[in-house]
């Protein structure tokens, strides 16, 4: 909860990241509260009680909202899938702006892997942004279980993550209006 509102307001690409993250911690933990509470929220020993309650609470909120959304073993939260749209829609307004030429550079270095990323998610391909984030969360858990990962894959995440952190840039920019629309 507060790692994720520091993360919204500083990094909306790190924010998603960390909220797939948390989905799959409550998923991993069985939606149970005090599962929750015993391996996740009673670690964070520098909370005060005040400060643990209102993170048992966003827990809870969170696992409410999942299984009234149908996300309980797999799929993303609507809060999470309303980024992504965001991000898109915030990508096609900077490829129609001419004075984003070094973005529309960027994007499309990294359309190739887009392209095949999409292509290897089969019949129902997510969107361009949810590809790009579903290969570096791919990434993390692959490092996270230790598992080797190829030069290829490396690379292709290094321009996926310099693609995705302007992207996050634009974002902040955006939402604090400093950003000037033709």
């Amino acid at each position: 909860m507060i790692t994720a509102s520091q993360k919204k307001k500083e990094n909306i690409a790190e924010y998603l990241l960390y909220m797939w993250q948390i989905e799959d911690l409550i998923r991993a933990n069985g939606l149970d509260l005090d599962r929750i509470k015993t391996n996740i929220i009673d670690k964070y020993t520098s909370l005060s009680p005040e400060q643990q309650k209102q993170m048992l609470e966003w827990y809870e909120s969170l696992i409410d909202m999942m299984r009234r959304e149908g996300v309980t073993e797999k799929g993303h939260l609507q809060l999470n899938k309303n980024v992504v749209a965001d991000l898109e829609d915030l990508t096609h307004r900077l490829l129609k702006e001419p004075k984003f030429s070094a973005f529309n550079n960027l994007y499309y270095s990294t359309l190739p892997y887009i392209v095949e990323l999409r292509a290897k998610a089969g019949d129902n391909p997510p969107g361009e942004i949810e590809a790009c984030f579903n290969a570096l969360y791919g990434l993390l858990m692959l490092r996270l279980q230790g598992k080797e990962i190829t030069p290829q894959t490396q690379a292709a995440a290094a321009g996926i993550s310099k693609f995705l952190a302007t992207l996050a840039m634009y974002y902040r920019q955006d939402y604090n209006n400093e950003i000037e629309w033709s």
